[in-house]
């Protein structure tokens, strides 16, 4: 096995088992599940360290433990959409490295911090869809008059938005502060 195949394993395991460390320290937990947490900020470091896959592949271990370890699965779809997809689309962020890197290549700081917001907004949207339409046809008993829909859409953005928006500033204070965090070495 080379070195950089290597190197991206023990990233992959290390960084998705710290998200799960991360899950479990919640600045905010709902009644139903879903917490204010940074669990997304290791993910995101691997999506802009080593691309789509890396980032995808942690998420993927991620979501892997969160659901074997204490999680909440009522339908094997359901399971798959709150913990698999949900965690692994947060890999998706690393759709801005181009952009990243040019910036960082450039010194430019502004536009360091514009790629990393869209990228982990982007990858919080898509874990924040995963877990609507997991709300939506799992969870629409808890809706009681209102439509499913809007309690998922609701209940769901309640930590979510949140979540996004606290990693996406701590992710940017961490990489912009110390960009080589995204170097591969």
């Amino acid at each position: 096995m080379d070195r950089k195949r290597l190197q991206l394993m023990l990233e992959v395991a290390i960084l998705g088992a710290l998200s799960f460390v991360l899950d479990n320290l919640t600045l905010f937990k709902m009644p139903q599940g879903g917490s204010v947490t940074l669990s997304m900020l290791p993910i995101i470091l691997m999506a802009y360290r080593w691309g789509v896959s890396g980032g995808l592949l942690t998420g993927l271990i991620s979501g892997l433990l969160q659901a074997v370890i204490g999680g909440y699965i009522i339908h094997p779809v359901q399971g798959a959409l709150d913990y698999f997809v949900a965690y692994t689309v947060v890999g998706l962020a690393a759709s801005t490295l181009r952009w990243l890197i040019n910036s960082k290549a450039a010194g430019r700081k502004g536009s360091m911090a514009a790629s990393i917001i869209v990228g982990t907004v982007l990858g919080g949207l898509l874990r924040y869809l995963a877990h609507f339409i997991g709300g939506m046809v799992f969870f629409a008993e808890y809706a009681g008059d209102q439509p499913a829909w809007l309690y998922s859409l609701v209940y769901n953005g309640s930590y979510m938005i949140p979540s996004i928006i606290l990693c996406a500033i701590v992710a940017v204070v961490l990489f912009t502060s110390a960009p080589r965090l995204i170097q591969r070495t």
